[in-house]
């Protein structure tokens, strides 16, 4: 069985290229493809059209790259 997770916790692209305070929602995947440790989403299909992450983990990642960056 899969992972279960409250859907209010979902956020889209759109919503990840918001948190991470991105022009365009297209960048996500730039990032995903960037950086080895960018979150992995708990929900893909479509080929990859539809994706959802936990907001929990885009949100420790960016505070991550933070503290990481000094």
């Amino acid at each position: 069985m899969g992972k279960k997770v409250d859907l209010d916790d979902l956020v889209d692209v759109g919503g990840v290229a918001e948190l991470l305070g991105l022009a365009h929602k297209n960048s996500v995947t730039t990032y995903m493809r960037r950086y080895e440790d960018f979150p992995t989403p708990v929900l893909e299909f479509a080929e990859g059209k539809c994706r959802a992450w936990l907001r929990q983990e885009v949100e420790a990642w960016m505070e991550s790259r933070a503290k990481a960056a000094g």
